[in-house]
Order: structure tokens, then sequence, then C-alpha cells
């Protein structure tokens, strides 16, 4: 399926894309900006990933569409939302680096007909490896460009065979307080392990991803290393990192922020620009680029990607069913 290009209101400038000093002062909490430290910026993070990996990650399909809009990769592997591994943006990045992903486990269960546990490495053997330039939205009100590297998660779904009975597919994110503080935190409001799930017709859509990689390389830990879910057409939250599990399942599965906040996040968290969430509205968002005051912009119904989901969500309620 084609790819919708991001906007031109969206390029990032090449001379940002290509620096590797990225400064971004704190505009306040109301802006929610984590500052980056020049030292911190003058050491890009270089992930080559497992042995396995490169020669598939070297040989990808690249995305042919225009590069000029990318975050640059400094601000996007140090600007992160990953809490086990800490609630600051500039955590994951600090205390993901020593994080284990390979070898690499992924157990599959429920309504399926080939379900166990399964080396990641077995499982993405095999696919060809696709880059796609992906819009990237956050609920609390911020944007980003990424070129994530991987393959349509419909492809590794149907590996496993599933059945008539499966309905829904949930996800699971490693539990493993040694190396994730955020786990070992008693402040934590996150029942781990971090649950997320999608409908079938969801998983099975071809803008619905699995990543292994993006920039030309693994994926950094901080980024949701070795494997991750990437949904462009709704939150950010939805697209669950470091996957450990798949299941499929009859009922409507449950997922970490619905139980926490269940009036805030729902199911389905779709990126609309007319349901707001109480904290932040949905109606614009900042394009995160380095720089000191990022631009704001409309967010787009769906992120962008109307015209290949909307089908989706046919006769729904879409301020209901948020």
């Amino acid at each position: 399926m084609a790819q919708q290009q991001p906007l031109p209101s969206e390029i990032t400038p090449p001379e940002i894309w290509h620096r590797r000093k990225v400064i971004m002062a704190g505009l306040g909490a109301g802006l929610g900006l984590t500052a980056l430290s020049a030292k911190s910026a003058d050491a890009p993070i270089d992930y080559p990933g497992p042995d396995w990996l490169q020669p598939a990650i070297a040989g990808h399909q690249a995305d042919p569409g225009s590069r000029d809009a990318l975050t640059p990769y400094d601000v996007a592997t140090r600007y992160n939302n990953f809490y086990e591994f800490g609630t600051d943006k500039s955590d994951p990045a600090k205390n993901a680096q020593d994080f284990v992903t390979d070898p690499w486990r992924v157990t599959v269960s429920g309504a399926a007909n080939n379900i166990g546990e399964f080396d990641l490495e077995a499982i993405i053997r095999g696919l060809a490896l696709e880059e796609r330039i992906t819009r990237f939205r956050c609920v609390e009100a911020w944007s980003m460009v990424l070129p994530f590297i991987g393959v349509p998660l419909s492809k590794v779904l149907s590996q496993f065979d599933p059945t008539g009975d499966a309905k829904y597919v949930a996800f699971e994110t490693l539990v493993d307080p040694e190396q994730m503080p955020g786990q070992r935190s008693r402040f934590s409001t996150i029942q781990w392990p971090y649950q997320e799930g999608l409908r079938m017709d969801e998983a099975m859509h071809d803008l619905c991803f699995l990543a292994v990689g993006m920039y030309g390389q693994a994926l950094p830990p901080q980024n949701g290393a070795p494997v991750r879910l990437v949904v462009p057409w709704k939150y950010g939250f939805k697209s669950i990192k470091s996957i450990v599990s798949i299941r499929f399942s009859e009922t409507q599965p449950a997922t970490a922020w619905n139980q926490i906040q269940p009036q805030e996040y729902g199911f389905y968290s779709n990126v609309n620009p007319q349901v707001s969430h109480p904290r932040w509205s949905q109606a614009s968002e900042r394009v995160l680029t380095g720089s000191l005051f990022p631009k704001r912009q409309d967010t787009l119904m769906f992120n962008g990607y109307a015209d290949e989901v909307a089908s989706l969500y046919a006769g729904m309620d879409l301020k209901a069913n948020f």
C-alpha cells in the first residue's frame, strides 16, 4: 500500500536533520519538554542490534518518499515515553543502554493453531524488511516523523494461523525489574506487564507494522528494542514496545492505560482532533524537531491516515468509542 507522505508543513530543514548537537531547552511543564544537554547530544546513540538482524537491516527496502521531514535522530532517541525505564522523557536513553535484547523469545497463545514460544529470529527470518516513514502522534499533543524498519504485522500474525475465534490480539511487554528500573518503582501506577491490544481487522491492516529497526539500524533500546508495534493512526501508547507475548483472544483484552484511567484512555485511542484528553487538547500538536520553539500544526483525523483506515470504524460513534 502506498504510504501517505508527511505534509510540507512537517518538513524539517536538512541542516537540522544532519546536525548532531541538539539543544532542547525546557519550555515549562505545560509544554512537557525535557532539556537535552549539549554533552548528551554530542554522543550519538548507535545501536547495531543482534548479529542475525544486521544483514536484513542492511538489505531493507527503503521508503522512496522524501526524508526531509524526519525527526532528528537525537530527538527521536532521547525524548521517549517508556515507563519501564523511568517516567522522565530522558530516562529511557539513560537507563536502557545495557538492556539485553538478544536472545529474545515471544510467547504466542490463544486462538491460533501454531502457538508456543518462538525466537524472534525465527519469526522475522524469511520476511523482507521494509522502511516506512511514519507519522507518530503522542496523546500529550506532540508529534514526530519516524523511519521505522520492519514488516507488516499481518505477515507475522499469519505465521501463527489464528482461528475464526480470534477477534482481538493482545500484546505484553517484558517484565524484568532487574533491567527495567521503572518496574521497581513503588510509585508506578502501571500494573506490569504493560498490555495493549487491537481488533483483528486493525491488526491485519497493512498500515499496522511490527518494527525491528529505525534510522537504518536496529531499534535502540529506548525506542522499544528488539521489537515493537507501530500503529500510525493511533496515539503512541498503543504502539507497545519490547514485546514478549502475543495472544489471540475472542474477547476484548485489557490495556494498560485504560485500566488506570478508563475515562481518559479508550481501547481504540484513534487520533481524533475532535475528542480531547482531559489534560491535552487534541486539536493541534507540537512538531518536535529539536527547535527551542517547536511549531504547532493542526492535528489530522486518524493522524492523516483517514483514507486508509476510516472504513474500519464505519458506523461507530468515535466520541463514545474513543
